[in-house]
């Protein structure tokens, strides 16, 4: 359903933040990254839409869309080397995250930032934007040898927290954040403030999508404490 149809939210268990488009939008760095890497491998520069829509999965997913297989490691090689130096340039914290963060930590509700972006870049990422304070706990791609949406990660994501899934709630902005959900039991609410429009997280299968993070955090019971 739509946030217009939503009065108010239960308290959930836990909650599990995905990153990029729900919580930041490092968009411009993560182009210009692939942009120079696909060019400099020889290939035809890649439409900024085409990545930006592909975001959300694994490294490869994206980068499978533009460069041959047998040149992926090289190709994801080159970007990891590449993204620390420009991961800042351009960096926006979206409105409402940080505020809904420090109410859940008030409200004393496990919270994890559970991503596919490259665990040590997402931890830093956290500490700059100031969600480390509130969530110590990040878990992203290479950290285990799984990935979103595999059940495995999100148990093992769950188990890191000790909550169960029951009543635990992922905040995302993509399909494979509403797959997270389907594969674990969970709850998904979903934000358009990344690559997908209210219609295509609600077919994907979204409980609830609201605008923003700021309309999220009007309808979710926390109480405080």
């Amino acid at each position: 359903m739509n946030s217009n149809s939503i009065t108010q939210l239960p308290r959930p268990t836990a909650i599990l933040w995905d990153l990029d488009g729900t919580l930041i939008d490092q968009t411009a760095a993560i182009t210009l990254c692939y942009r120079e890497v696909i060019v400099k491998m020889g290939y035809p520069q890649p439409d900024d839409d085409a990545i930006r829509r592909s975001l959300g999965g694994v490294m490869a997913a994206t980068m499978g869309l533009f460069v041959e297989a047998e040149r992926m490691d090289e190709a994801c090689k080159a970007f990891r080397k590449r993204f620390p130096e420009i991961m800042f340039d351009g960096l926006i914290l979206l409105a409402g995250g940080i505020e809904l963060i420090e109410r859940v930590y008030k409200a004393r509700i496990p919270q994890v930032i559970f991503t596919n972006k490259h665990g040590d870049t997402a931890r830093k990422v956290s500490r700059y934007a100031g969600f480390a304070k509130y969530i110590p706990i990040c878990i992203g791609g290479a950290d285990t040898q799984w990935h979103k949406p595999q059940l495995a990660l999100t148990q093992h994501v769950l188990d890191k927290i000790e909550v169960p899934a029951e009543g635990s709630i992922i905040i995302g902005d993509s399909p494979t954040d509403i797959a997270v959900a389907q594969n674990a039991g969970l709850t998904c609410y979903c934000v358009t403030t990344g690559a997908h429009s209210l219609e295509e997280l609600m077919e994907a299968g979204a409980d609830v999508v609201f605008g923003s993070l700021t309309e999220l955090g009007q309808a979710i019971k926390l109480l405080e404490l």
